[in-house]
């Protein structure tokens, strides 16, 4: 199978280029970036070549997907040719720079009937898929809040000074910290949760290291199913050790320290005191359930285009609340 490289710029472009190198059976057949050095830097530890138009790859009847890298302010150009060439697609997350954006991509994606898959890895960690199958199963009564927490020191390390600049840029990233690593919270919540009914936020600079860039930041959702949810998100935080906590009629979970602590009468051993440990394997890394999923080899589900628009849509929403101080609604479609 051959798949073709669209954009290098995002900060997880490393991994993605390591786990197509490791894999048998797939040959990259070119990489493009607006940016030439960046290009060659890729597709030289690949063993490809870069190209100068995006449509010498997309015409390239071999290449069967396209995996695309390149700034968040880029996708939808990208995004609707590869469409247009009938290619199944990765897009590194958020799908949008705006809610508005990507509802555009997912309707043309979803159109064209083409496999899609996003960055939203923390899915496949067992106790997330676990408090899922729980909620779905109705372990835990009424699920009353919920809460994630995505929180590491990126500004303070200095993370974003050097080649991932732009991404502590809203003007070309769409977002800033809330955003970059809080997409990952929303999506959990989302995915356990369902639609948010409204939406508001506060988010800050903290150290100004990137400027006007946003680095931490707070929001509660109100769910259609009447939970309260809230997310935290940033690069400011030197621990992270609390990630997520489910409270509901019938059962509580909470996630802190990579451990799962699950309390239930109803299920037995489940005294909430001791990690939990019955849980489903961890599935392979989103990137790689794409491929096997393009390969057509047995996956975990992907993330579908509508679910990755109304992240999008969402995180937007709290943007615009935190700016106006108020609740909001997401918009409609």
């Amino acid at each position: 199978m051959e798949v073709a490289l669209l954009g290098c710029a995002h900060i997880h472009t490393p991994g993605f280029v390591k786990m197509l190198k490791a894999r048998a059976g797939v040959k990259v057949a070119g990489v493009w970036d607006h940016d030439a050095a960046r290009a060659k830097k890729n597709a030289d530890e690949l063993g490809t070549s870069t190209v100068r138009e995006v449509k010498a790859l997309l015409d390239n009847k071999a290449v069967a997907a396209v995996v695309v890298c390149a700034e968040t302010n880029r996708h939808e150009e990208l995004v609707t040719a590869v469409v247009a060439a009938g290619k199944h697609l990765f897009v590194e997350k958020p799908l949008g720079f705006s809610g508005h954006d990507a509802d555009r991509m997912a309707e043309a994606i979803e159109k064209a009937g083409l496999l899609f898959q996003t960055g939203y890895f923390l899915r496949g960690q067992p106790h997330y898929q676990f408090i899922k199958q729980q909620i779905d199963k109705g372990t835990f009564g009424k699920v009353s809040a919920v809460r994630h927490s995505n929180s590491h020191h990126g500004s303070i390390g200095g993370w974003f000074d050097g080649e991932w600049r732009w991404m502590a840029d809203p003007r070309v990233a769409g977002c800033g910290a809330f955003g970059d690593v809080g997409t990952h919270g929303l999506d959990l919540l989302m995915w356990f949760m369902g639609p948010v009914e409204r939406c508001t936020g506060d988010i800050s600079v903290v150290t100004g290291r990137y400027g006007d860039c946003d680095e931490n930041g707070e929001a509660l959702l109100k769910f259609a199913s009447g939970a309260v949810g809230s997310l935290a998100a940033g690069w400011v935080d030197l621990a992270n050790p609390v990630t997520c906590i489910v409270s509901g009629t019938e059962a509580h979970a909470v996630v802190t320290g990579g451990k799962l602590y699950f309390k239930c009468e109803k299920v037995a051993g489940a005294d909430g005191k001791s990690p939990w440990t019955d849980m489903p394997a961890v599935w392979p890394h989103a990137f790689e359930n794409f491929l096997d999923a393009v390969e057509g080899k047995p996956h975990p589900p992907l993330v579908s285009p509508r679910e990755a628009a109304d992240r999008s849509a969402v995180m937007d929403t709290i943007y615009e609340a935190a700016r106006q101080g108020r609740w909001l609604p997401p918009r409609k479609r």
